[in-house]
């Protein structure tokens, strides 16, 4: 079920549930696997996150083309789920057992608490590639506590595939394209020190999911007597056989179909215009990344269905195509992502410190335009919209806004008169 989230109601805006939204028939067979181990909604978007997350680090040589340069872009993804104590996040540690899978055979795993020229070292022996995953964010944040500035410079740079340079007196090394992929859950204030402020570029970069309120106790939890659940290495077993494929081999460019191109540029360009509103100009790097960050879930999604029974000659096509039904649950998934990075951009922003993700009412614009009068002029329209909470420059953009739809015109300068 797509999510528009210009349409939503006051309702809908605090249901940040991901999964509920999917058609869950449609995903992977592997990706269903993990799922199944969810007992709560919020339980089942960590998984989906993680999941795809630690899968990121799976999907070798397999690349799209973005922007107007033609920039490659690889599947690895980095995110932060943000959550109280005692929230369910610890699921997110599923993911892991089913990456040491893999990681038995080709060394993959990066350790959270290390210092930057150690974790720089552990990645540049895994030829740039690798995945790091902390269920701690202290760990990260205290060891990191010295040199965040350089960790986030890094990890920024690791986001989008930008070199990454150590210079000591007596070496000086290079990671020309690094592919790091990364989950981290923790606490408001551990995400925080990694993302200090909304103008810091790593925060349009790092996808967070915010779960709110806490885990209910659950008495099963005590009586269950069963071993841990054997699905994380099953699916491990599988996504090992997607690596294999797809490591050995030149690199392959996946695409998304000229129709879902068009429907993801239209998409942004009319579904997020609200939110940019909304929440100020800074929000605006996070929507357009966005739109990367579909294509990597999606190109995720595909990669998660290959079969070790694929011919070789498969691997020789020179491009693989998104599939509708991956391209549908890409843009969901996005859609739900934006929402939580707006929840955690307003608590950076300080308008909220709680997990409580109050997100400004969708509708406000239009509140603003019933409450002026006929004819009104900009003081009017300044004044007006600071008894709402709205800025000034929100408020300018609101009206622009009015004006290319026809339902305000301007009469001279400073002043304006409603229409219908």
């Amino acid at each position: 079920m797509e999510t528009k989230i210009s349409s939503f109601s006051c309702e809908d805006q605090l249901n940040l549930h991901i999964v509920e939204n999917l058609d869950q028939t449609q995903l992977p067979a592997s990706l269903q696997q993990m799922l199944s181990l969810a007992q709560t909604p919020e339980e089942q978007d960590i998984l989906l996150l993680s999941t795809l997350t630690a899968a990121s680090a799976c999907v070798p040589n397999l690349y799209f083309r973005y922007g107007p340069t033609g920039k490659k872009y690889f599947a690895n993804l980095q995110c932060f789920i943000l959550a109280a104590a005692a929230s369910g996040k610890g699921i997110a540690n599923q993911a892991l057992e089913m990456i040491r899978v893999i990681d038995k055979q080709y060394p993959m795993l990066i350790a959270g608490d290390s210092t930057l020229p150690a974790w720089y070292k552990a990645l540049e022996a895994r030829g740039g590639c690798g995945y790091m995953h902390e269920s701690e964010g202290s760990v990260i944040t205290d060891i990191w506590r010295t040199a965040a500035a350089n960790y986030n410079t890094a990890l920024r740079k690791a986001a989008e595939h930008e070199p990454i340079s150590r210079n000591r007196c007596n070496s000086a090394s290079e990671i020309p394209c690094p592919k790091l992929s990364m989950l981290l859950t923790g606490t408001f204030n551990q995400y925080r020190a990694l993302v200090p402020s909304v103008e810091n570029g790593y925060f349009s970069r790092l996808l967070t999911l915010v779960i709110r309120g806490s885990h209910p106790f659950c008495k099963s939890y005590v009586c269950s007597a069963g071993s841990q659940s054997a699905v994380p290495r099953v699916v491990g077993r599988q996504l090992l056989k997607v690596y294999e494929h797809l490591a050995f081999g030149p690199e392959r460019e996946w695409s998304l179909t000229d129709s879902q191109k068009d429907r993801l540029g239209t998409h942004l360009e009319t579904e997020y215009e609200t939110l940019i509103a909304l929440l100020g100009d800074n929000f605006h790097s996070a929507v357009i990344r966005m739109a990367v960050q579909i294509e990597r879930i999606a190109m995720i999604l595909s990669a998660m269905r290959i079969q070790n029974t694929d011919r070789v000659s498969d691997r020789l096509q020179t491009k693989l195509l998104c599939s509708d039904a991956d391209y549908e649950a890409a843009e969901v998934i996005g859609n739900k992502l934006l929402l939580h990075m707006a929840a955690a951009y307003r608590m950076i922003d300080g308008e909220s410190q709680e997990l409580v993700p109050e997100i400004k009412t969708l509708d406000q614009r239009r509140v603003l335009y019933e409450q002026l009068k006929g004819t009104f002029e900009r003081k009017e329209l300044i004044k007006e919209a600071k008894l709402q909470g709205v800025s000034e420059r929100t408020a300018e953009r609101w009206n622009d806004k009015w004006q290319k739809e026809g339902i305000v015109i301007k009469m001279e300068h400073g002043k304006y008169k409603k229409v219908g």
